[in-house]
């Protein structure tokens, strides 16, 4: 068989850091006179930080506003997420089966490396992971697939040859648009939105198994 990855999104996928990222946004939002609704979260939810400022609040500001309104946030959330660290059910038991399966295991997040770097730390089974990209690696947001190919591109793997499990449709898009299976977990966004451009739609991590995501995979080389 030929060589296969699997390239996980980290926040909603590995992490189940939904009520963080939210709780972090309203705290730093707030403290800037501004205001984060759950139903404006959940329209951006899997976007980078600095796209969500410009988009809902920030079209005006400057380099250094933003970067200091993102750091401020994205503090927040690794306060929040380290005081008790919310592992996605099943992400261990499947990374630690699709690494004895042979696959190369990556994390492409939009997130900043501060993140990732705790995620890291704190998940069990993260040692089988052998590339990670943040969003200071990239200069351009998913739907883009540039964070994807760029882990495919560490891993040495080719993107076809490659699955993504996703719980935005950015990133699904992102996925699809990289040339690799989209495999979509639920959570984040109703079904039915993400069944529109996924492979796959699952409701819990436990569904998947190596088997699963090969067959998936070559699949489209049919």
């Amino acid at each position: 068989m030929k060589s296969l990855g699997v390239i996980f999104d980290m926040d909603g996928v590995l992490v189940n850091s939904y009520r963080a990222h939210l709780a972090s946004w309203q705290r730093s939002a707030m403290e800037l006179g501004e205001q984060m609704t759950e139903p404006q979260f959940a329209s951006v939810f899997g976007r980078t930080s600095p796209d969500i400022i410009r988009d809902l609040w920030g079209r005006d500001l400057g380099d250094a506003q933003l970067a200091a309104w993102d750091d401020r946030k994205e503090a927040a959330y690794r306060e929040i997420l380290q005081a008790d660290f919310p592992e996605m059910d099943g992400a261990s038991e499947l990374l630690g089966a699709l690494h004895a399966a042979g696959f190369a295991l990556a994390i492409g997040s939009s997130g900043p490396p501060e993140n990732v770097e705790l995620v890291m730390r704190c998940l069990h089974g993260a040692e089988h992971i052998a590339a990670t990209v943040n969003g200071r690696q990239v200069t351009r947001g998913k739907p883009d697939p540039q964070v994807f190919l760029a882990a495919a591109e560490k891993l040495g793997i080719a993107p076809g040859a490659c699955a993504v499990v996703e719980d935005a449709p950015a990133g699904i898009e992102a996925a699809r648009r990289a040339g690799m299976a989209a495999i979509a977990l639920t959570g984040t966004a109703p079904r039915d939105v993400l069944a529109r451009r996924a492979h796959l739609v699952v409701d819990s991590l436990c569904q998947l198994t190596a088997e699963i995501v090969s067959d998936l995979i070559l699949a489209r080389d049919e």
